[in-house]
């Protein structure tokens, strides 16, 4: 059953599953889209520029970020309109991710009774609990199978 738009309220607190980033996920998602940049794929170019090892795509956390496993995903999501984040700090081969969220804002739509736009401020953290990514991500919610069958 599916969280209908009426039952998210702002302030509401949602937390994902985790993943350890490997080497697969750079190697793969480099290839994915063509980002060979030698920060993420030359460790001796790495170690002599930037962070001192490689690091992790930034868009790479930010996929991984959206398809985390979370109380979100019980959202009767109609669409995912919008995304934005900031990279705060490197991710590593090695970190475990997970987020953190809460909503920031629910905004029923003016033309379909039962949906609405939800705003929801995410932080993607390492195994530390370091921030990682900052941002925001803005779904719209429709009714939910309970009120369709009504």
């Amino acid at each position: 059953m599916s969280v209908a738009f009426a039952a998210i309220a702002v302030g509401q607190q949602l937390k994902s599953a985790r993943v350890t980033i490997t080497e697969a996920h750079i190697v793969q998602f480099a290839g994915l889209t063509g980002d060979f940049n030698p920060l993420h794929m030359d460790a001796e170019f790495a170690a002599a520029h930037g962070f001192g090892k490689r690091v992790a795509h930034g868009m790479l956390g930010h996929a991984l970020s959206t398809g985390l496993r979370s109380p979100i995903d019980d959202w009767a999501i109609e669409a995912f309109l919008e995304t934005r984040r900031r990279f705060v700090a490197p991710i590593f081969v090695g970190d475990t991710l997970h987020y953190e969220a809460s909503v920031l804002e629910t905004r029923p739509s003016r033309s379909r009774p039962g949906v609405g736009i939800v705003r929801v401020a995410l932080t993607l953290k390492n195994q530390n609990g370091e921030a990682l990514q900052e941002g925001e991500d803005v779904f719209l919610i429709g009714p939910g199978e309970q009120e369709e069958a009504s």
